[in-house]
């Protein structure tokens, strides 16, 4: 399984739209990708206009090439694309340990 890292900084006063649109853009639109395995969001305490968006994919190639090379990727930009700040950073990782 591969994870997706994404650091995302949102304009100032649209934490509240941002919340809502994140969360059905990967729920309705993400979420319909192949490989897609589900993603957690995090938002800043001390900068609330960063988030950190994880999504789990089977694949590295579900992501690159099913995803962003697809049609769902326009989709998903144009819901969260708005609020960005600045161009997401995106990392990818793999798991080498985890908790039981």
């Amino acid at each position: 399984m591969i994870l997706e890292f994404a650091d995302i900084r949102i304009q100032p006063g649209q934490n509240a739209a941002f919340d809502e649109a994140i969360q059905r853009g990967v729920e309705t639109v993400i979420a319909k990708s192949p490989g897609f395995r589900g993603y957690k969001v995090n938002r800043g305490i001390e900068s609330p206009e960063r988030y950190l968006l994880m999504i789990y994919w089977e694949t590295l190639d579900n992501h690159m090439k099913d995803f962003r090379e697809g049609p769902l990727f326009p989709q998903w930009r144009a819901i969260v694309g708005p609020f960005f700040a600045a161009p997401p950073v995106v990392e990818h990782f793999d798991l080498v340990a985890r908790s039981t």
